[in-house]
């Protein structure tokens, strides 16, 4: 079992330039800078509500739309997400949680399994979240496939219920950050990998 469980990673296209630092072992400290402030609140709530030490800076064609950004910052987020978990000995693996906000709630349901997959029942209002620039909150979906086919993260998100579309995407955000949290905690102290494979 490896004693840090930190990852840098970054990527540079025609599109976008991003950075991120990610230690799962962290205490929640959080810096982040995409030129979407909703965003940058949500990728807020993760490292927060994750208990990570979170760090991100994007520069990308947001002049154009923000779905170059905020895709690939989920790939980079999965790339070092799945960096920072090495093999997995130890940890937890399956995490759920419900969380709500005001009047929306979301259900998270996740595994570590390397497999990546995606559900995502979560439809919201549909208009965008007010800003500078607005936000489309259908984004959040490429955002979460994203970052799980680059983690390798089993991960399923349902709307329970819910009204307000900015209560609906962060109760979801608040959702996976807690779940991880959960799935990553070390809870094996001999370190075996929580698979009959061996290996995840």
């Amino acid at each position: 079992m490896t004693t840090t469980r930190r990852a840098t990673r970054s990527r540079v296209t025609k599109e976008t330039s991003i950075s991120i630092s990610l230690d799962l072992d962290g205490s929640g400290t959080v810096e982040v800078a995409t030129g979407l402030p909703f965003f940058d609140h949500m990728l807020g709530q993760i490292g927060k509500h994750g208990g990570f030490d979170l760090t991100v800076s994007a520069d990308g064609d947001i002049e154009i739309d923000a779905h170059h950004t905020v895709e690939d910052t989920g790939i980079l987020l999965g790339a070092a997400l799945k960096e920072a978990l090495g093999d997995k000995a130890g940890v937890r693996r399956f995490a759920s949680i419900r969380v709500p906000l005001d009047e929306a709630a979301v259900d998270c349901i996740l595994d570590l399994s390397g497999r990546p997959f995606l559900v995502y029942d979560i439809d919201p209002p549909g208009q965008k979240i007010l800003g500078d620039p607005p936000f489309d909150p259908q984004l959040m979906e490429e955002f979460w496939r994203a970052v799980a086919d680059a983690a390798g993260l089993t991960l399923h998100l349902s709307l329970i219920r819910g009204k307000n579309t900015h209560h609906i995407i962060e109760a979801s955000c608040k959702a996976v950050a807690r779940a991880l949290r959960d799935a990553v905690r070390i809870d094996d102290p001999g370190g075996s990998v929580p698979s009959t494979k061996g290996t995840l």
